[in-house]
Order: C-alpha cells, then sequence, then structure tokens
C-alpha cells in the first residue's frame, strides 16, 4: 500500500470564482497542544458542519479533523497551539491544521501488531486529497472532502 499527498501545497485550484466564492464558508480555532484539543476540534467541526448544511459529511469530517489534530499535538515540536481551519467552498471542504514545527509528517504503514501509526491511512483513505504545505510559521496539513451527496456526483 503506498499512501499519496499532494505535495504541492497551493490553493490554486481550491479558490473558486464566480457562485462558489460567494459561497465560501469559514472557520478557524486556536487549540491548545493540550489533550482535549481533539475534543474541542471534534466539536467545533460538528457544529460548523451542521450552520453549513453539511451534517451528511460530518462523521467522515471529524475523524480526519481527529487525526490531523491528534497529529499536530503529538509530533509538533515547538507547538503551543496549533490551528484548525475549516473552509467550505463550492463542491469541496478542506480541513487544515497549523503548527510551528516545521518539519513535515512522516507517514508510514505500521506493522501488523502496531497499536499506533494509523492515522495517515486513515486520511489517505478518506479524504478525497490530502497534502502538506509550508506556511509563515512552520505547515500546514490538509484534507479535502467533496462535500456533494451521493446523487449529486454525476452532475
Amino acid at each position: 500500500m503506498m499512501m499519496m499527498a499532494d505535495l504541492r501545497g497551493s490553493r490554486g485550484d481550491y479558490a473558486r470564482t464566480g457562485a462558489a466564492a460567494r459561497s465560501r464558508r469559514k472557520l478557524q480555532l486556536m487549540l491548545p497542544t493540550a489533550e482535549h484539543a481533539v475534543a474541542l476540534a471534534r466539536r467545533g467541526t460538528r457544529e460548523a458542519l451542521n450552520a453549513w448544511q453539511l451534517a451528511h459529511l460530518e462523521d467522515t469530517a471529524v475523524l480526519l479533523v481527529s487525526e490531523l489534530v491528534t497529529n499536530a499535538v503529538l509530533h509538533a515540536r515547538g507547538t503551543d497551539a496549533v490551528a484548525l481551519e475549516l473552509e467550505a467552498t463550492g463542491t469541496w471542504l478542506r480541513m487544515e491544521v497549523h503548527d510551528a514545527d516545521p518539519c513535515w509528517p512522516q507517514p508510514h504503514i505500521p506493522k501488523a501488531f502496531d497499536e499506533s501509526g494509523f492515522g495517515f491511512i486513515l486520511v489517505d483513505s478518506l479524504a478525497g486529497k490530502w497534502g502538506v504545505r509550508e506556511t509563515a510559521f512552520g505547515k500546514a496539513v490538509w484534507a479535502e472532502l467533496d462535500t456533494r451527496e451521493a446523487g449529486e456526483l454525476n452532475t
């Protein structure tokens, strides 16, 4: 199994014009690098998706956000806080976690009896796209989901 991240990190194809730009919704949460950060991120994600009428994505989005925030809290060095950014534009929901550690994650395939290390396998399996990009103060790890419901995918 091979995991594929989009390492371009650009937001170019994500930024839309016209009706999609007018329907852009965004939430940013600053979270402490503490145990309760993941619970706060989950709650904020659920509330935003319900307010944005994207509740059909809740289970998958909450799982992706949990993995991204957990990785930042556990592995980012020199970070007192992480930022969770949710942005819905057109047909995409982008979940992005920023931290001050410039070191990019090193996804790997865990061994059969490992109890951890499966986060990026989940991200790779569930996200439409995911990747990492440099920021002015560290990095951002992001994942995207298609917001269209099953019946809308062919339109």
